[in-house]
């Protein structure tokens, strides 16, 4: 395996599916097989460096020119489940995000529109010969969006402090059915409760891409990178899932107050993180 940077690269969070074995057909399935035999497998600070480098030549690689033979691992009860990094299919899908994140004369000097033009050709060609293709893997920079928040319970959080060189870890693990099933109960309440709005629209949209997976799968939502950018006793304090359930719940009730106090403490947690990108 090619030696691999020490140098750390934040501050995207990661939401993750993890297929069992059996949701690959032929040939897929013996690779991933014999790849999750594999030790000494690339971290997601390892996935995040191969792409940002393929932004450093000239002009820069927006897409990767092949995709990733990568992924994630996981056991659970004996079943081997894999998360594909499908970067390539990230790369194309991010840069469409791209108008909405950046000014356009700072998206022209980053990426030049001709890159982006080849960039959208090739995508359009790859996407008449894989219409059924999806990504393993959602990432955001700065946040957890509060939608992904839904999926998981305060129960499932795992916190380590890290030591040393080790970095901090802040994680949630949910099986599929139960993530499907907070998803519904969570639109139910919403939609009978508050107007249409980004968070109706991001939980009927995570949703959607949930149903396409194996029900045997395992949903994983990562902090990744972002715990570099938060104090410690901030990550240990972070109970914002339990703070989505509290808040959702208390609309089922009609306790608006009680919904307003939820939502308070996670306006006032996320507005930390959102001064440090400010600063950055």
């Amino acid at each position: 395996m090619p030696k691999v940077s020490s140098v750390v690269v934040p501050y995207a969070t990661y939401l993750r599916v993890y297929e069992p074995l059996a949701a690959f057909p032929e040939p897929e399935r013996d690779h991933w097989a014999r790849y999750a035999r594999r030790s000494g497998r690339p971290s997601y600070q390892d996935e995040l460096r191969r792409s940002l480098a393929d932004l450093l030549p000239t002009p820069p690689v927006p897409v990767p020119v092949q995709e990733s033979a990568d992924a994630f691992v996981v056991e659970v009860d004996g079943v081997v489940c894999v998360c594909p990094w499908r970067t390539r299919l990230r790369g194309w899908q991010a840069l469409q995000e791209l108008p909405e994140e950046l000014p356009e004369p700072v998206l022209d000097a980053m990426l030049p529109p001709v890159v982006r033009r080849q960039a959208t050709v090739d995508y359009e060609r790859w996407r008449a010969r894989n219409p059924d293709s999806r990504p393993w893997i959602r990432t955001a920079t700065w946040q957890v969006p509060l939608n992904w928040f839904v999926l998981v319970s305060d129960e499932e959080r795992r916190y380590e402090k890290g030591t040393g060189e080790i970095p901090p870890m802040l994680r949630y693990r949910t099986p599929m059915v139960q993530a499907r099933r907070r998803v519904a109960r969570a639109l139910r309440t919403l939609k009978d409760t508050v107007e249409e709005g980004p968070l109706i629209d991001g939980l009927v949209d995570v949703g959607r891409w949930l149903e396409e997976f194996h029900p045997r799968s395992l949903v994983e939502l990562d902090y990744g990178g972002l715990v570099h950018a938060l104090p410690a006793g901030d990550l240990e304090d972070d109970h914002s899932a339990a703070d989505v359930a509290a808040g959702v719940e208390a609309l089922r009730r009609g306790d608006g107050a009680a919904a307003g106090e939820a939502y308070g403490r996670l306006v006032e947690r996320w507005r930390a993180v959102r001064d440090r990108r400010s600063a950055n």
